[in-house]
């Protein structure tokens, strides 16, 4: 059912009544968790990491106190409680991935002030604008292409100014504001889900993929031998289906008005043409947005069965310290160095526009490596992967089922990385007991680990796409609990069926 706006008096009533219940009832299910005892007595925090997670989780649904509050709270419960230091908590809160947002959105400030945005989003709509389905279609396809190749957090940095063209190009065309908003917010989901969904489809589209082929290389692979290829002809399919399925769940659950409404894509083409050559700073900054997408795709080595790639970061002494944010960062310096030949005396890029970095989003992002080290400490996601020991005696499928259910959990509020290491030891010993096809177990732990899409803080994508300021997390939650409920299904389904 879609959100509409009201001035009902009763509805902002009961609204702010809800609010006020989750506003007490967040901390007194993190109190609670004192009075239980840890399930396991190698971790006594367990259950208080478990009481704050619940805290933020509620929070975080129900908005209600503002996002970045909510943020704070790892850095002011985690150390108070000795799940961690204090130090050690507020590094997370700077990350390097931190660098790849900051530098991605100064890259992307740049874009928006050339104008390159609105012919890359015209360019998009010329080819798919002719209803808001098809619209989205295209973007989530276009992210999809993309982020096989580079990391899902490049990718979006790269189209959600775009994007955000897109859903103001299209605002005239809409019969309200409401079915606006609700096609601004189906896009930019779309946006992050894409990303993450294309990420799964090659074994260099997430760190989490490499992860799962280094420990099946490792472990199995003098017996089992498996190649890049052989990881596309698998993760290609399911990843296309799950796309499939997501854009269908965003078509049938926040684009119902939206979705009649007709666009005419002749005219999009029209306005292509209206905005002539490209400039000397526009070309300059696509050339940079170029150069910056092609060092993301080279910057690590590939070594994938046949394929063998040293990556440009193996040049320097220290390549391991070269990450992508450190190309975000450099190329978003060049663009403060390079002199503007439209606006003689001025740069492509100016500090001017870095007044609109979304700090509290920052924020959001911190606080989600910060309750990444609470897991981790705390003990609790070594029990919750230690859970999967207990499938050991269960049908197949179904312990692929539990897998897949275990590791999505997990990867909603600890990072991907994270998820994928701590479960593959398991599964190892587990598949040795069992003495099953290691890829029945392994596999779909590795697609499972790109999900988590109900949370802003679940994936870089999600958090990036949330600081536009046009989603609501209920509708993030809505749509990405039908979309991970599908993965799981698909996944399990495809595994048991294939191994």
């Amino acid at each position: 059912m879609d959100i509409k706006p009201t001035n009902n008096p009763s509805e902002e009533s009961s609204a702010f009544l809800s609010s006020t219940w989750a506003r007490f009832a967040g901390p007194l299910l993190f109190l609670g968790s004192f009075f239980i005892e840890s399930p396991d007595p190698q971790y006594p925090k367990l259950v208080i990491m478990t009481g704050l997670t619940a805290w933020m989780a509620l929070w975080w649904m129900t908005e209600c106190v503002h996002l970045s509050v909510t943020s704070l709270l790892p850095f002011l419960v985690i150390p108070t409680v000795g799940i961690a230091d204090i130090k050690s908590v507020a590094s997370h809160y700077m990350d390097p991935i931190l660098f790849l947002f900051i530098g991605g959105f100064m890259l992307a400030f740049a874009i928006e002030r050339w104008g390159l945005h609105k012919r890359l989003a015209l360019h998009i709509l010329a080819r798919s604008g002719h209803s808001a389905a098809s619209v989205l279609a295209g973007i989530m396809f276009t992210a999809y292409l993309i982020s096989m190749w580079i990391s899902n957090t490049a990718t979006v940095m790269m189209l959600i100014a775009a994007v955000t063209a897109i859903s103001l190009q299209l605002k005239k065309d809409m019969g309200s504001e409401h079915q606006h908003r609700k096609l601004s917010a189906a896009l930019l989901i779309g946006l992050a889900y894409a990303a993450s969904i294309g990420g799964m489809a090659t074994l260099v589209g997430t760190p989490t993929n490499m992860i799962f082929y280094r420990f099946f290389q490792d472990e199995y692979g003098s017996t089992h031998p498996f190649h890049f290829t052989d990881w596309m002809a698998f993760a290609m399919p399911v990843s296309l289906l799950l796309l499939c399925a997501t854009w269908f769940i965003l078509r049938t659950t926040m684009l119902r008005g939206a979705g009649k409404s007709r666009f005419d894509a002749s005219s999009f083409a029209e306005q292509v043409k209206s905005l002539g050559p490209m400039g000397r700073d526009e070309s300059v900054v696509a050339l940079v947005f170029i150069t910056t997408a092609l060092l993301w795709l080279t910057r690590a080595p590939i070594h994938a069965g046949s394929i063998h790639m040293e990556g440009w970061a193996s040049l320097f002494a220290y390549p391991d310290q070269l990450q992508d944010g450190t190309v975000a960062v450099f190329m978003a310096i060049l663009l403060f160095l390079i002199p503007s030949r439209q606006e003689p005396g001025n740069r492509l890029l100016s500090w001017k526009e870095t007044s609109r970095l979304p700090y509290d989003v920052i924020l959001l992002f911190g606080s989600g490596f910060a309750l990444s080290k609470g897991f981790e400490s705390s003990g609790l996601s070594n029990w919750l992967a230690g859970q999967l020991i207990v499938l050991r005696d269960v049908p197949t499928p179904l312990i692929v089922l539990g897998i897949c259910v275990v590791v999505t959990v997990i990867s909603e509020f600890a990072s991907n990385v994270a998820s994928i290491q701590l479960v593959m030891p398991v599964l190892i010993s587990m598949q040795k007991a069992l003495d099953i096809d290691p890829l029945l177990l392994l596999l779909p732990a590795a697609l499972a680990a790109s999900s988590g899409f109900m949370l802003p803080v679940a994936t870089a994508p999600n958090t990036i796409v949330y600081s536009s300021g046009m989603i609501k997390v209920r509708e993030m939650a809505r749509a990405g609990f039908w979309t991970d409920l599908i993965a799981i299904v698909l996944f399990t389904a495809l595994c048991s069926l294939l191994f």
